[in-house]
């Protein structure tokens, strides 16, 4: 696959796939939630332009979007590779978990591409999300939306 040439998800998607299969990407614990990552971006570019999503909410959707594609962010993918993935995981399913309480949940799942239920996944992410990203940098992460 010629990567110069795969849009972002797909970029996202391929990078984690390579990762996981070195020694370091399959021992990592937080690998089952990194490889959410490509289908968590997908669905919030979904539900950014999606018109039964709150204008107020399609803003930290973009927020989130903007986090995600940024090369200097708290966890730079560009220095721990895929690892780096975790603190945009963690923000999306809290800014989407903020989202839904202001969505119908079948909105959400309807742009879901991932396996299993979108909802269960993100609750699931909520619940470790303290320990991906330690707790000072996720209160930082999360006092920013």
């Amino acid at each position: 696959m010629d990567e110069q040439h795969l849009d972002y998800y797909q970029h996202i998607r391929f990078k984690i796939n390579e990762w996981l299969k070195s020694k370091k990407g399959s021992k990592n614990k937080w690998a089952e939630y990194i490889l959410l990552a490509p289908d968590l971006f997908h669905l919030l570019c979904k539900l950014s332009i999606d018109k039964n999503v709150l204008v107020s909410d399609k803003a930290k959707l973009a927020g989130v979007i903007a986090y995600f594609i940024y090369p200097l962010e708290i966890i730079p993918e560009l220095l721990v590779g895929p690892a780096g993935y975790v603190d945009d995981i963690a923000l999306t399913a809290y800014v989407l978990n903020s989202v839904i309480n202001n969505t119908e949940p079948e909105v959400v799942r309807r742009h879901w591409a991932g396996e299993g239920d979108v909802l269960e996944a993100i609750q699931s992410i909520l619940a470790m999300a303290d320990q991906m990203v330690g707790s000072g940098l996720w209160k930082k992460l999360k006092s920013k939306f």
